[in-house]
């Protein structure tokens, strides 16, 4: 299988981990040879329960015995979109309470842009530099890490970029700025918190110029930061809320959220302001609705952040220089590269399954399931010792 999949799949990297799968179930993934590997990954932030959680297969295979797609987004009444969406409208602050349904996140940070530009009727848009919201051409446009999309241009024009956490680039949201988009918490970048009350302050300019304020929750969202949302942590309500990644359970999925009137600019002037065939598909809005209510009903979102203080404690070494983020959305921070290369790729090897930040070099993230448990935390954080007491540095 080795050689088709280097053959006839598309692959992202020169050196993809190649690991053959032949099940997952909770923190686990197991391969082809029949070894379990312990996941400190979560497939990127997205397994927000862990592998073939019971409540979310159960969804998939009720809503599986009675449809699948049926019409492009939009037009029919299916009953697991308008549950999860309303569902979801009643966990989040006014005036964040109509939803659009797409493919992923990427395609979300898309009607997001679409979005802001056609409610202000302006076009300038604003991202952070070392930004990550995805690989779409939108996307990339926002993406402030040039060395990634060079060979892409030209993207899409009257875009520019502030630093996150400084308020010195505040003056340059002015009136004619249609929205300025933001991870709440910076990714790819290493894991970078807002601080001084940095997104507030966004906010309160935002506001004053008529710019509309797009937060990117795609990875901390749905429960990773110890919050439902990312943004509870920092008073600051958005304009428009971006999400995805841990949403679905495992499954692709992604959505925009903001006011009604606002969304409501999508549907004229022109018609069909944005479209998707699959958005809101009911199998995957039941799988979206079950994790949902897992999360609201359980004690997980909580305990994110009693594991945080776990992780933090067990992981004392003198080659950690620093941990990033907050709850289960954590960055070991290495002296260089080449050290957190080597704990990813020694860890791998026993069976823990950790991996990289995308602009970050010295990064090593842990982004677990949230049902990860304690005793598993406890032997990950071993194995992670183990390999960098072996490193001769």
């Amino acid at each position: 299988m080795i050689e088709d999949y280097y053959k006839y799949q598309a692959q992202t990297s020169a050196h993809p981990l190649a690991l053959e799968i032949s099940h997952a179930k909770g923190s686990y993934i197991y391969d082809s040879k029949g070894n379990a590997h312990l996941d400190f990954v979560a497939g990127v932030s997205a397994c927000s329960l862990g592998h073939c959680h019971p409540r979310v297969v159960n969804a998939i295979q009720d809503q599986l015995q009675k449809y699948m797609h049926v019409m492009v987004y939009g037009e029919y009444i299916q009953e697991p979109a308008v549950a999860y969406t309303k569902l979801l409208a009643e966990q989040l602050p006014s005036p964040l309470e109509t939803t659009y349904l797409v493919n992923s996140g990427t395609e979300a940070i898309e009607g997001a842009l679409k979005l802001a530009r056609r409610f202000t009727g302006r076009s300038q848009i604003l991202a952070a530099r070392n930004a990550y919201h995805g690989n779409t051409m939108g996307s990339l446009s926002i993406m402030g890490y040039e060395e990634r999309k060079s060979a892409f241009r030209p993207l899409i024009p009257d875009v520019g970029f502030i630093r996150f956490n400084s308020e010195e680039d505040l003056f340059k949201i002015t009136e004619k700025t249609a929205g300025v988009v933001l991870e709440t918490i910076q990714g790819g970048a290493g894991f970078i918190l807002p601080e001084n009350g940095y997104l507030k302050k966004v906010r309160e300019r935002c506001s004053a110029v008529g710019a509309m304020l797009i937060l990117d929750e795609i990875q901390p969202g749905f429960g990773r930061t110890g919050k439902l949302f990312a943004f509870e942590h920092f008073d600051c309500i958005p304009d428009i809320l971006v999400i995805g990644k841990g949403m679905g359970g495992g499954l692709p999925v992604g959505a925009f959220v903001a006011s009604h009137n606002m969304m409501q600019t999508l549907t004229e002037n022109p018609k069909l302001g944005h479209i998707t065939t699959f958005g809101g598909n009911p199998v995957i809005a039941a799988a979206c609705l079950a994790t949902l209510q897992e999360l609201i009903e359980s004690t997980l979102i909580q305990e994110s952040l009693e594991k945080e203080n776990l992780l933090r404690k067990l992981l004392q070494h003198r080659l950690i220089k620093e941990i990033r983020g907050k709850g289960l959305m954590l960055a070991l921070i290495m002296e260089n590269p080449e050290i957190a290369n080597e704990v990813v790729l020694k860890c791998a090897a026993k069976n823990l399954i950790l991996f990289w930040l995308l602009f970050e070099p010295n990064a090593v993230r842990i982004s677990p399931p949230l049902t990860i448990t304690t005793e598993e935390i406890t032997l990950g954080c071993a194995l992670i010792l183990e390999v960098l007491d072996s490193l001769k540095q």
